[in-house]
């Protein structure tokens, strides 16, 4: 794949508000989320849930690790130092937008 096609499809990726808000959340999270507390942050159905992380795993920007039925995602380990930086400035703006806010409280909470 060139190097032009891997940034489209890296800013496909990010065209999309529930994908933001999942990156959102995992770039703020030190470790794993569960679709699970994904579900109940973004108050969406598992399948919504669900494709749009395929789609973010698909672009190679999250990874999935399965534990019996529960998928857990991260960010992916090996992100080009372009969409590190890009998504870094992502999540040092994020706190800025009360909807992003909200979901990291949600998940704080989730999390307990």
């Amino acid at each position: 794949m060139s190097q032009l096609q891997q940034n489209a499809r890296f800013f496909k990726a990010l065209s999309e508000p529930v994908r933001l808000r999942i990156l959102n959340l995992l770039l703020h999270s030190e470790n794993e989320i569960c679709v699970c507390s994904l579900m109940d942050v973004l108050d969406v159905p598992q399948s919504v849930v669900s494709r749009h992380l395929a789609y973010l795993r698909k672009a190679e920007i999250v990874q999935s690790r399965r534990d019996r039925v529960w998928m857990h995602y991260s960010l992916h380990n090996q992100l080009p130092a372009m969409e590190r930086a890009i998504l870094n400035e992502l999540k040092s703006n994020s706190l800025q937008d009360p909807q992003l806010k909200d979901d990291l409280t949600k998940l704080d909470c989730t999390l307990c």
